[in-house]
């Protein structure tokens, strides 16, 4: 077992600086598209693809005020951006009832493919 517990450590070392690299890298290769303004690109084998998302980020406190009804806070018990959006889909709660209670925030998703 001594081992095992070896090598799990080791391998979450590892883990930590490979997310640490690509991390590193995902920044670069943003920059990179940025400051030229593509969304796509393409090296060798590799195509790089740049797509844009919007989060919602919600405010917890505008929320509850504005989801007063203490069975649908609930279902939420934290804002989860998900579990809202399936509350609207249901119609528990209006988008037009929380349209106050978060910001959007701009995302890069990083896709590359080889060819």
């Amino acid at each position: 077992m001594d081992k095992k517990v070896q090598r799990y450590y080791q391998l979450k070392q590892q883990q930590k600086e490979i997310e640490q690299e690509l991390t590193e890298l995902r920044g670069e290769i943003l920059n990179h598209c940025s400051e030229r303004s593509v969304g796509e690109l393409e090296f060798n084998d590799y195509k790089v693809k740049i797509v844009r998302q919007e989060r919602k980020e919600f405010d917890d406190n505008k929320l509850y005020a504005a989801v007063v009804d203490p069975s649908v806070w609930r279902m939420l018990s934290k804002a989860d951006p998900s579990k809202i959006a399936s509350l609207i889909k249901l119609n528990f709660i209006s988008e037009d009832k929380i349209k106050d209670t978060y910001s959007i925030k701009q995302i890069s998703l990083l896709q590359v493919d080889k060819k």
